[in-house]
């Protein structure tokens, strides 16, 4: 959510941005805001003089009844009454006016950063960097499932009578390689000096709404039914929201956490022949990476956290390249984003497996996420957030990648201690 201040003095600059995000609908927005605002600071002003005014008249009462003015005291006291009615009469219009001003902020997309490629949708993404060689075997990789079903490792069939499309069983030797994938990244990211952490898998709306737009909530999260909770769709969610209403001392920051939880995700509009098997579904596991820190620091870790990425990756033996997400394919809270997106032999083409996002003081913003500096001046933290790895998805490129013709698939040697020594699975029919 962007500055009020910031927009009050700079409407063009934020109409130019929602230009570049392509989302001339919500022009209107800025100069509706700017008006309701000084509405807002108006009513706060004169309620504010009325508060003033009451307390200084308030004291003149004893003074008055001690000085035996009893009718003058009784006069000041009717003032005092009706200055309190004004003010009650004052409450509700500045708390509508409060709330309209915050509800059209939030719909307004924060300023991205100078560097993003100015797009309408994903189609418009540029190719940053590739790392590892993309391999194109001589022989017929099969679709993921089929792979996993040879190692007797997946069950859809039952998945569906149970909970309906978009979930699976993992079995075998595939749930156990899953496990390794998730217990490797958990030990890769703690020896990047992140604090590994379980958080809730459930959280309030006023975090929903803190961390995400609402165009994001509709089209992924799931209520809980009766109750003011919500299914988490990635661990960044609770792990950002666990900083709601604190001040930070700026000496502790940053905060780099590494969070493990499943995740569960409506995935609305999602079809297509990739889109079968376990590429995307309702539910899946994720280890996440977040960074809480200074805004002068939030581009350094920006850097620092899509690599990590890119590293675990590599570690299996996964070629990857970095693409720049560009102006019309980022959320309203992003500020810059980067996908990073691994090989795929049978597709001969690269997919996304993680994103990295700096949201700068967007969710800091909205989740009142302060800091309090050397000079005890506060400001809002940065906040930035990645992937570090998300099976099943990941395993469908590791799969692919790391198959051998006769269908055996190999351990790279990083995840061996994971999978109890296994240097290659074997398949079984």
């Amino acid at each position: 959510m962007i500055d009020i201040k910031f927009l009050r003095e700079n409407p063009d600059i934020v109409k130019e941005n929602i230009k570049k995000k392509f989302q001339d609908e919500k022009i209107p927005l800025v100069d509706e805001v700017i008006e309701l605002d000084k509405k807002s600071r108006e009513a706060q002003s004169e309620a504010d003089d009325l508060r003033a005014k009451m307390n200084k008249i308030s004291k003149e009462i004893g003074a008055l009844m001690g000085q035996g003015k009893k009718e003058e005291a009784e006069a000041v006291k009717k003032e005092v009454a009706e200055i309190k009615q004004k003010i009650k009469d004052l409450e509700p219009v500045e708390k509508e006016l409060s709330e309209k001003v915050t509800s059209i902020m939030m719909r307004i997309p924060n300023i991205i950063d100078e560097s993003v490629p100015i797009g309408k949708d994903d189609s418009c993404n540029v190719e940053i960097e590739k790392f590892g060689e993309p391999v194109v075997p001589d022989f017929e990789i099969p679709y993921h499932t089929d792979i996993m079903a040879s190692f007797d490792g997946i069950d859809l069939d039952s998945a569906g009578k149970v909970a309906g499309n978009g979930f699976y069983y993992l079995m075998g030797d595939i749930a156990r390689l899953h496990s390794a994938v998730i217990s490797y990244a958990r030990d890769f990211m703690i020896d990047r000096g992140f604090t590994y952490c379980v958080p809730p898998f459930m959280i309030r709306s006023n975090v929903v709404t803190g961390v995400m737009s609402f165009d994001e909530m509709e089209a992924m999260m799931y209520k809980i039914e009766g109750e003011d909770l919500y299914l988490i769709g990635t661990s960044e969610h609770s792990m950002i929201g666990k900083f709601i209403d604190t001040l930070n001392e700026e000496e502790k920051l940053p905060y780099k956490l590494t969070s493990y939880s499943p995740c569960f995700r409506k995935e609305k509009g999602s079809h297509g022949i990739e889109e079968r098997g376990v590429y995307r579904i309702h539910q899946f596991e994720k280890q996440e990476m977040v960074v809480i820190c200074k805004p002068e620091d939030s581009k350094k870790y920006y850097d620092v956290l899509w690599k990590n990425t890119v590293d675990l990756f590599r570690s299996l033996d996964i070629p990857v390249r970095t693409l720049e997400c560009c102006s019309g394919d980022l959320a309203d809270l992003k500020v810059k984003s980067c996908d990073v997106e691994a090989w795929s032999p049978r597709q001969q083409k690269y997919f996304e497996v993680g994103s990295c996002s700096n949201l700068g003081d967007a969710q800091a913003r909205r989740l009142k996420i302060r800091v309090k500096g050397a000079d005890k001046k506060k400001y809002f933290a940065h906040t930035l957030n990645n992937t570090v790895v998300a099976p099943p998805r990941m395993l469908i490129a590791f799969l692919e990648n790391n198959l051998n013709e006769d269908g055996s698939v190999n351990i790279p040697k990083v995840l061996q201690p994971y999978m109890g020594g296994t240097e290659k699975l074997t398949p079984k029919k």
